[in-house]
């Protein structure tokens, strides 16, 4: 499930994606809501991870695995069994079915690329993330903000190594500015036992990629002045599309309207010479790819800011879709008592 993305390696040959309700990875809940029963470990079921309660589950089908009881079907729920305990005993006793495997195999069409972009064409948010695909490797961390984020990051394969954070059950907007400076702060530095000399060795630390939206940013924009001064080498996608782009998609109105910041020249003046950081603003493709360069190469032991101006209007499909869902339970009258 989305919160759960980053727990299961993803360049195992078995994983087969994020399933999401009608915004899963594509052909993930195919295959998942046509099994014939489903196991779920640690679910938490809201509106936001049901997709407006439009999951289509038969709870008859269901074993739900809690932290410390076991739910099956419309039937029992047996209390204080341990997760750990059920799953275990459960293991020794499952024979191996590779079915809804090879379905998915059948089923599959590999992804297309994003259509190319003309020479500085204004840049689409589709490319920016076909580029920070490129970015990822066993030595970063991905963490993505609360809006259109949630969908692009959960689409990103992450290779061996790299590490996901993500939240989503209170939908906190503003969440991954704090999150991002307590990620690196934990992060610095890492020891691991080498395999074949066998003694511990330094390993090179995780450098944070931060996919943050404009609206969010301007909640909590003051813990970058924290993360210059502890030294962090984090890189923030400011992505600026002018606006509360989740909330638009599940009720518009004024109050989805921000004010416009220039937020190169805001995060120019917290660090007011005092650290390093560098800051820039990206328009095209061309732009961007420099500006990669640029945090991945000259200034990678800096915080790098890199604002991404990008079309109000230019969201995932799987936000247009989610909203559209989210909105139809959320808006409707509240029922008379």
């Amino acid at each position: 499930m989305p919160s759960g993305k980053g727990l299961v390696p993803e360049h195992h040959p078995h994983f087969i994606g994020t399933y999401w309700g009608a915004v899963s990875t594509a052909f993930c809940a195919e295959i998942v809501e046509s099994a014939d029963a489903y196991l779920f470990a640690g679910p938490i079921y809201n509106d936001y991870s049901s997709v407006g309660c439009s999951l289509l589950l038969k709870k008859e089908k269901a074993i739900i695995v809690q932290p410390d009881r076991v739910v099956i079907g419309n039937g029992p729920a047996f209390g204080c069994v341990l997760m750990k305990d059920f799953l275990r005993e459960l293991a020794k006793r499952l024979k191996h079915n590779n079915t809804a495997y090879e379905n998915y195999h059948r089923i599959f069409v590999p992804e297309e690329q994003p259509l190319k972009a003309a020479p500085k064409e204004p840049l689409r948010v589709n490319v920016l993330f076909q580029h920070i695909q490129k970015m990822l490797s066993g030595e970063t961390t991905v963490i993505a903000e609360t809006g259109d984020s949630w969908f692009n990051c959960q689409k990103l394969k992450l290779p061996a190594g790299c590490e996901y954070e993500f939240q989503m059950q209170y939908g906190s907007i503003g969440w991954s500015v704090g999150a991002t400076l307590g990620y690196a702060q934990a992060v610095p530095e890492k020891w691991s036992v080498g395999a074949t000399l066998g003694y511990a060795q330094a390993v090179p630390e995780k450098r944070v990629i931060a996919c943050i939206g404009d609206g969010s940013f301007q909640v909590t924009a003051q813990d970058v002045s924290t993360m210059l001064r502890c030294g962090q080498k984090t890189i923030i996608f400011l992505i600026n599309n002018r606006g509360y782009t989740i909330e638009v998609e599940i009720h518009d109105g004024p109050y989805n309207v921000i004010k416009k910041w220039n937020y190169t020249a805001l995060v120019d003046a917290i660090h007011n010479g005092e650290a390093k950081c560098w800051t820039t603003k990206v328009f095209c493709e061309e732009e961007l790819v420099e500006a990669i360069k640029t945090a991945m190469g000259a200034k990678k032991d800096c915080l790098c800011f890199i604002e991404v101006i990008v079309h109000k209007d230019d969201t995932s499909k799987e936000l247009l879709e989610w909203g559209s869902r989210v909105c139809a339970p959320s808006s409707r009258p509240p029922t008379p008592q």
